[in-house]
């Protein structure tokens, strides 16, 4: 009862530093005495250089942190907040954050199934004391010390971490949501509007320029702040994983950043969801400043008919390329491949194609909603570096949404047959809401004017586009 209002919700929004677990500042009485250890040799496992909260260095500095599940020491590191505000205050922030988050996607239908669970996540994350992102933590085990002065620990206790925890290491640390979600994805899109209009694929090229502006603007950054702008991580690798973001492709966003750039995974996913959640807000004033009313108002014949056999032997043909030519696409562009396969060879794999689709799909979405909110705690999203990642994303979004547009009206230029420029800002990756977006701003300048099904085209041809681009990226990058 004496400890009990310290261990509160309320005291916790009153702590002013992080977890000593995140840190590694923990109080002198948890660490050894220096001044005892003078001359002793940190090597020697009897010496007592160590604790399970850290350690020593040869030259006398403290390093605390912990000991994961597997006896890997875990080093705290600095948590710097805006303005220097305290961390409890910190959590107190981003809880209405998160809550405008689930407000979007309830009340405006923003992209619901996305952004109510990475609020609902962001929420959790920012519960004090309530330990849900914690990592596992091994104690009471023999701790040994490594020729590089590192100590490992074996045979103790491992303590269980947060279930988010737990949900991140498996599905995103891993890559294997983001292939899971490609699968579903595969599964309901229909490359039919791309296969009958492969010129389409234009758009959704160009549609890219937005990740390679992110990616020379990341660039800039750390040339400007330092290096150290990005957290210790290698600048052109988180700049191309940030570039991804200006693809409005989540998935992939995680892929490539989980192998280039995981500290940064929280900024670059929540920044990739958030706008391909925001896309009814953010590309219609592009569109139509970039478009006159003649032309949001050409009309675009319908598509010809495609073949099963057709739809059969792409997704076939697309992975085959994909091996021949990049290898490292090959995860992604393979999951999305198979999905359309079970989907287009019909009922004899049915039940597949269902699967992958429905179930398969919204369970990894919660999943993969609630991970990626679990990087909303405040010791992770109120940084510098995060803001700049935001702003990065949202401008190389729009001058992706952009280059799709000005790409459409190049083609006009030498094609006898029109392209509505709307269907050019389809080509980034949010897949449909992008396309559906396109046909919106269609129908307000003419409402017999349908351009849903050509702007698949460039839609699911900027999903392919983006997992290439990635997997270019990865292999110059690694």
């Amino acid at each position: 009862m004496k400890n009990l209002p310290a261990e509160t919700g309320i005291a916790g929004f009153m702590k002013k530093e992080a977890p000593a677990y995140i840190t590694g500042n923990y109080a002198e009485a948890d660490r050894i005495d220096a001044k005892a250890m003078a001359g002793k040799d940190p090597h020697d496992p009897n010496s007592g250089y160590k604790t399970p909260n850290g350690y020593y260095d040869a030259k006398g500095k403290w390093i605390g942190g912990y000991f994961d599940d597997l006896g890997t020491f875990v080093k705290g590191h600095e948590v710097k907040t805006l303005f220097g505000m305290p961390y409890g205050v910190g959590q107190l922030i981003m809880i209405p954050l998160c809550l405008i988050m689930m407000y979007l996607a309830i009340v405006k239908g923003f992209e619901p199934l996305l952004l109510l669970p990475i609020g609902f996540g962001g929420l959790l994350a920012n519960c004090p004391l309530a330990g849900v992102t914690a990592p596992a933590m091994m104690h009471d085990g023999v701790i040994s010390v490594l020729s590089s002065g590192i100590p490992v620990m074996a045979g103790g206790i491992v303590e269980p971490g947060g279930f988010l925890h737990y949900f991140f290491k498996f599905g995103i640390d891993t890559g294997v949501f983001p292939i899971m979600i490609f699968m579903g994805v595969g599964a309901m899109t229909d490359f039919g509007p791309l296969i009958a209009n492969p010129k389409m694929a234009l758009l959704g090229g160009a549609a890219q320029f937005g990740i390679f502006f992110a990616l020379f603007g990341a660039l800039g950054l750390a040339a400007v702040f330092g290096a150290d702008f990005f957290g210790g991580v290698a600048p052109v690798k988180a700049a191309a994983s940030i570039g991804i973001i200006g693809g409005a492709d989540g998935p992939t966003a995680i892929w490539l950043t989980s192998r280039l750039a995981p500290d940064l995974l929280g900024a670059i996913a929540v920044a990739a969801y958030s706008y391909m959640a925001l896309v009814p807000i953010i590309q219609p004033p592009i569109m139509n400043a970039l478009t006159t009313k003649a032309e949001r108002a050409i009309k675009m014949p319908p598509l010809r008919p495609v073949t099963k056999i057709e739809k059969v032997c792409f997704p076939l043909i697309v992975l085959l390329l994909c091996a021949f030519l990049l290898k490292d696409a090959v995860p992604l562009i393979g999951a999305l491949m198979l999905g359309n396969l079970a989907k287009e060879v019909g009922p004899s794999v049915a039940r597949i194609a269902d699967t992958m689709s429905n179930a398969l799909i919204n369970i990894v979405t919660i999943m993969l909603g609630l991970s990626v909110g679990s990087k909303l705690a405040c010791e992770k999203f109120l940084s510098g570096t995060t803001l700049g990642i935001l702003a990065l994303g949202l401008v190389a979004f729009c001058v992706g949404t952009a280059a799709g547009v000005i790409m459409a009206k190049i083609m006009n230029l030498f094609s006898k047959e029109k392209v509505n420029p709307l269907i050019g800002s389809a080509g980034v990756s949010a897949v449909p809401m992008a396309a559906r977006v396109s046909n919106k701003v269609s129908l307000q300048n003419d409402p017999t004017n349908f351009i849903l099904m050509q702007a698949m085209g460039p839609n699911v041809s900027g999903v392919i586009g983006s997992a290439v681009v990635a997997g270019v990226l990865y292999t110059l990058c690694r």
